[in-house]
């Protein structure tokens, strides 16, 4: 489930289709199929950023000794963590 509530997923669509159309970018035969496609994208995008999310706070925890969230540690390897996650998608 992503952290983004349901209105707030329709609101983002809803934005980009109507900069989509306001930029002359691209016209929607169904605007309702392609709302709901967008839709669909950014709950797909969100989840995977909460999985990685989840992943990457379950390493930090697992390590020998604690390191507190928030400290400057804790923000190096989140970001380190995340880019090896990534690195590891793209394969």
């Amino acid at each position: 489930m992503s952290r983004l509530s349901e209105s707030r997923i329709s609101h983002l669509a809803h934005l980009i289709i109507d900069g989509l159309w306001k930029e002359d970018l691209a016209d929607f035969p169904n605007e309702a199929r392609a709302l709901g496609e967008t839709k669909n994208v950014l709950n797909e995008f969100f989840n995977h950023e909460d999985r990685l999310d989840e992943i990457v706070r379950q390493k930090i925890q697992s390590l020998s000794r604690p390191v507190p969230p928030g400290s400057r540690e804790w923000d190096v390897l989140y970001r380190k963590y995340l880019e090896e996650e990534l690195r590891k998608q793209r394969k």
